[in-house]
């Protein structure tokens, strides 16, 4: 229950809240922009507030009986955040959408998952990071105490009001109001890179796309579609490169989970075009089981292509088996190449254990399912659908929860 505005006691991260809603309600209005492209025109209805944000509804917490269980996600941008979410989303049912707030979010929903854009708590907008001379990679652009603040909101129960970072305009935003849900994602640079928001983390996860392969992606995302030069493309490259291997890049070590993305082995391929994808799991997680292929906690070379599996040159190759990384013992489940046929991969589960498939053939299925999403042919879509399986595995063990498999 709401208290008195005068018996409120307002910490400088709720003073910073106070202000943001004052700029909102003094706003005339806003125009709508383009979401963010993974969703576009995709949306879902903000819940109905009882009264207009004001001084005293802006930080008072209200609680709504669910507290979140809690992941993180790190990646750089154009690693396949958003892919990752769609799947992840349609494993917990539903349709992933942006919130619909009557203006630019970044907040993408589904009636058990809510995924915050940590761009959100950007402490400059792009104008103050070019007069700071600071990259958005840097620690020291992000308000740690506004996200820790809020992340502990979340687990306990309560709404929060988050700010936006507008990407089409550079500019910080107004808050908008979440409002828990079962699940909730972090997504992007730095996650788990202060130690309270990492400590309130119930699993968290780290897309690792090497240079190789993400300067091919870049080539083609933003040569041939953005018509960007190829100069311009490793200046960008080299000028994250500093800020990113000293703040982005260490979340590797901290990891439950790392998808490794890596150039094949299979063939010499300039253009990105096979990948091997490595799924690298902490040993001795209480909440998931690491997954196998044939016998677990043996090394396993697999080949599978001939009459089950239809693989065109250069192949499918996967392995299995233990080794350190980054000074913890991880097992790693591996796979180079890509499929030809979608449905044959039902082959390849029989013979993986412990995936948190909920049946034979769920796995295959949730391809399927996804089968125009970019990765889905290769290793990318098939460790990312793994490891969604094993964030529900974990939030069924952590809260007691059941989460009814999806069918196609």
């Amino acid at each position: 229950r709401n208290a008195p505005c005068g018996q409120a006691i307002m910490s400088g991260s709720v003073m910073r809240c106070l202000l943001l809603a004052t700029i909102a309600a003094s706003a005339s209005g806003y125009s709508a922009v383009s979401p963010r492209s993974a969703f576009r025109g995709s949306r879902v209805v903000a819940p109905a507030r009882a009264a207009p944000v004001t001084q005293c509804t802006v930080f008072m917490a209200t609680k709504t009986g669910v507290k979140a269980f809690v992941v993180g996600v790190a990646a750089d941008s154009g690693c396949g955040k958003s892919t990752f979410m769609r799947r992840l989303t349609n494993i917990f049912g539903g349709s992933g959408a942006l919130l619909d707030i009557g203006r630019e979010t970044n907040t993408l929903v589904s009636d058990k998952t809510t995924v915050i854009c940590l761009d959100d708590y950007h402490k400059y907008d792009r104008t103050g990071r070019a007069t700071q001379k600071i990259t958005a990679l840097h620690k020291d652009c992000q308000d740690w105490a506004l996200m820790a603040e809020h992340v502990a909101a979340i687990k306990n129960g309560d709404v929060i009001m988050k700010p936006i970072y507008n990407h089409i305009t550079g500019a910080l935003d107004a808050p908008e109001e979440i409002v828990p849900t079962d699940i909730v994602i972090l997504e992007g640079l730095h996650p788990m890179l202060d130690d309270k928001v990492r400590a309130m983390l119930d699993l968290s996860i780290y897309l690792d796309i090497s240079d190789d392969v993400k300067f091919a992606w870049k080539i083609q995302r933003d040569m041939q579609e953005r018509g960007h030069s190829l100069e311009s493309i490793k200046k960008s490259i080299e000028g994250r490169k500093p800020d990113f291997d000293a703040y982005v890049a260490p979340q590797r070590a901290m990891a439950d989970i790392v998808i490794e993305v890596l150039p094949t082995q299979l063939v010499d391929d300039k253009e990105g075009k096979f990948l091997r994808v490595r799924f690298i799991q902490k040993a001795g997680l209480d909440l998931i089981k690491s997954p196998f292929l044939f016998d677990e906690g043996s090394t396993i070379e697999w080949t599978p292509c001939g009459k089950k599996l239809t693989c065109a040159y250069p192949g499918i190759k996967f392995k299995y088996g233990q080794e350190m990384y980054m000074g913890a013992e991880v097992t790693v489940l591996e796979m180079d190449g890509r499929f030809d046929k979608l449905d044959e991969l039902i082959y390849v589960e029989s013979a993986l254990t412990n995936s948190g498939a909920k049946f034979y053939g769920e796995l295959t299925q949730q391809i399927l399912k996804n089968k125009d999403a970019v990765g889905s042919d290769n290793g990318t879509g098939f460790m990312q659908t793994l490891c969604s399986f094993k964030i529900r595995e974990a939030f069924e063990k952590a809260t007691g929860k059941t989460v009814e498999a999806v069918s196609a």
